[in-house]
């Protein structure tokens, strides 16, 4: 059956609605786009031809609501619906529902998504196909020998439900934390269990398939360097890989494939262990994030082709394209990798990524948006196409190195750390990457940098405060040496402090020894240190000054501004560190109960991230302020545990 697509609802937010658009402009198809409160001045919503609301700001009011999305399409007048990637898109009954409202819908058959959901009942049919497999583990029968395992959920996917365990002590409960996070994230809380592949890649392979017997195995994706069982970089194609290990990856995925009828854009993952033998992860039913490297190395546009398939033509051709080149790919989220990855939130106030050739930019933000608590913290992906890893991998670096981002803390600086750490760069890839590397990434190394940086944002300070038209005139400084001027900085998120001393004097302003001030305007200061003349780009906003220079990029608080919640806070408090909700807490918890140093006492859940907030000392509970469900603004006031040693206060 064959069907023209005129206009199409995307049944997705942020990046992955606006990256939908780009193709259907480019193919004259009219879009559709859906938007939960929070989103109303979304970049999706803005590029959109036409826009539906969904009411309410959480997924599960809004867009894991399928009944409102369908409806949305009929109300547009939209003819097809793209799930995306995430949120309803590997979803049968959504897919069945578009259906049988007469939409297009582009994506697999509802009866491949129903095989491949469950990813217990997925490995049952990819042994049957002949698919390499981990044997499964029964938790109950479980021993020491078996051990370390992976607890996964069975449904869904991000990380979700997922649980490392290498004591067989801390089984039963991380088996009830996992069954618990799946269940809240998927609304079902099956978990099971597999041996856990130390030092293993994670290698997957993109799918494309027709309704005309035509199956596309489109390389593989090196996908290693998670956090938190979520992907950071990803690159295609997988560096490192014999022949024959790429032959026999491809027959898998092209075999799972065709054993469910597959049609439209899938992703085969596998995890490929230390002795380069390969496992059947799962097979997630949609488009990946990651697919911008496949189409950068085959020249395709994916998402191109779902629609193609979905109105019923055939691939191209029975083989792909011949891959050129290699590209790779970083996820850049707003959260601070060196605080377990929390999530961040506030005014983008400047988003500008350099424009080069082989780079892409994938983003649903620019500058002056608003990140918000409800959604997944990414901004952006960057992509970097060219002949070569190496050459890929440095541009990259660069890329990122020379973009200006102001406003929450983001994971910039660990990227371009990551890219150029010595095991990535020779390809020493495995998913312990930042078990291993993560403190390393997260300190700071560069203080004669950051405190150069602080330099000029004082001088871009003082400056502004005695500019005409924007430029300092150092003429009109006294012709007499003024007593010295002091400004302090807190760097941010490091929390360190720096104290800048200057003067102005007849030749303008002047500084410690071995350095000199070539210019300072409010917006741009050139400094000379050691021989060596740098420039530094200098803007302020969200009660913060951003400091830009060619190897690097700091913020700062002028100190004294703010008080950090904790100095107006009982020893002892448990503060929230972030918007979110909590939900739920730990068994038993109550005021004037016995707690242990570091035990798990609240759970919070912010941008689709679970966080536990954990006993800052052995001693005892005396007030909780938190309930399930209640939602908190960050530094708001959890609970209270008095040490142990020291006596409860009135």
């Amino acid at each position: 059956m064959t069907a023209t697509i005129h206009s199409l609802l995307v049944a997705n937010r942020g990046e992955i609605a606006c990256r939908i658009f780009r193709t259907c402009r480019a193919l004259g198809i009219a879009t559709v786009a859906v938007y939960s409160d929070a989103d109303a001045g979304a970049l999706h919503v803005r590029e959109a031809d036409t826009a539906v609301r969904l009411p309410g700001a959480a997924p599960s009011d809004t867009y894991l609501r399928g009944d409102l999305v369908v409806a949305a399409a009929l109300a547009a007048g939209a003819d097809a619906v793209h799930p995306g990637y995430g949120f309803l898109s590997e979803n049968a009954g959504f897919a069945a529902a578009v259906q049988d409202a007469g939409l297009v819908w582009v994506g697999p058959p509802v009866k491949a998504i129903e095989l491949m959901a469950s990813k217990t009942r997925a490995k049952e049919l990819m042994a049957a196909a002949g698919v390499p497999l981990l044997a499964p583990v029964d938790p109950s029968a479980a021993t020491a020998e078996d051990l370390p395992l992976l607890l996964k959920a069975a449904a869904g996917g991000g990380g979700r439900g997922m649980r490392i365990v290498r004591e067989l002590g801390d089984l039963p409960g991380e088996l009830t934390a996992a069954a618990a996070e799946a269940l809240s994230a998927f609304g079902d809380g099956e978990v099971f269990a597999e041996p856990y592949v130390e030092r293993g890649r994670h290698v997957e392979v993109q799918v494309m398939a027709d309704d005309h017997e035509g199956v596309w195995a489109l390389g593989t994706r090196d996908c290693s360097l998670q956090r938190r069982h979520q992907k950071v970089i990803e690159e295609a194609p997988a560096p490192g890989l014999t022949g024959a290990l790429r032959d026999r990856l491809h027959d898998a995925a092209t075999a799972a494939a065709r054993a469910v009828g597959y049609r439209g854009a899938g992703t085969v993952e596998f995890l490929v262990a230390a002795d380069g033998r390969p496992y059947f992860l799962e097979m997630n039913t949609r488009l990946q994030v990651e697919h911008p490297v496949t189409e950068a190395v085959f020249g395709l546009d994916l998402v191109a082709l779902q629609l193609r398939i979905a109105e019923g033509e055939p691939l191209p051709a029975a083989e792909p394209p011949t891959p050129t080149g290699h590209a790779v790919e970083a996820r850049l989220y707003a959260e601070d990798p060196a605080r377990d990855w929390q999530p961040q939130t506030g005014a983008l106030l400047s988003f500008d990524m350099p424009d080069e050739p082989g780079l892409r930019l994938d983003t649903g933000y620019t500058g002056g948006d608003t990140i918000g608590v409800h959604y997944d913290p990414m901004l952006a992906k960057v992509i970097a196409h060219a002949p070569t890893r190496t050459e890929a991998v440095r541009l990259l670096a660069r890329a990122l190195e020379r973009a200006r981002i102001h406003g929450p803390v983001t994971n910039r600086e660990l990227l371009v750390r990551s890219l150029r750490h010595p095991d990535f760069v020779a390809a020493r890839l495995d998913t312990g990457f930042y078990d291993r590397h993560l403190a390393a990434l997260t300190t700071e190394a560069d203080e004669s940098g950051r405190r150069l940086a602080a330099t000029a944002a004082a001088l871009a300070e003082a400056a502004r405060r005695t500019a005409t038209g924007g430029v300092a005139r150092f003429g009109a400084w006294r012709n007499v040496a003024s007593q010295p001027r002091l400004r302090r900085y807190r760097g941010e998120p490091d929390g360190r402090e720096h104290d800048i001393t200057y003067r102005t004097t007849r030749e303008g302003l002047a500084l410690e020894p071995g350095t000199r001030v070539v210019a300072a305007r409010p917006d741009r200061v050139t400094l000379e240190t050691g021989g060596v003349t740098r420039h530094f780009a200098v803007a302020t906003g969200d009660d913060r000054v951003y400091v830009d220079t060619a190897t690097g990029s700091y913020a700062f608080t002028a100190l004294p501004r703010f008080t950090d919640p904790t100095d107006r806070t009982e020893p002892g408090s448990l503060l929230a560190p972030m918007p979110g909700t909590v939900v739920r807490l730990a068994d038993g918890l109550a005021a004037g109960a016995a707690v242990e140093a570091g035990q798990p006492l609240i759970w919070l859940e912010a941008m689709k991230m679970e966080h536990r907030i954990l006993a800052p000392a052995s001693g005892t509970l005396t007030a909780l302020h938190a309930a399930p469900g209640l939602q908190v603004e960050v530094g708001a006031l959890l609970a209270v545990v008095t040490d142990a040693q020291e006596e409860p206060t009135a």
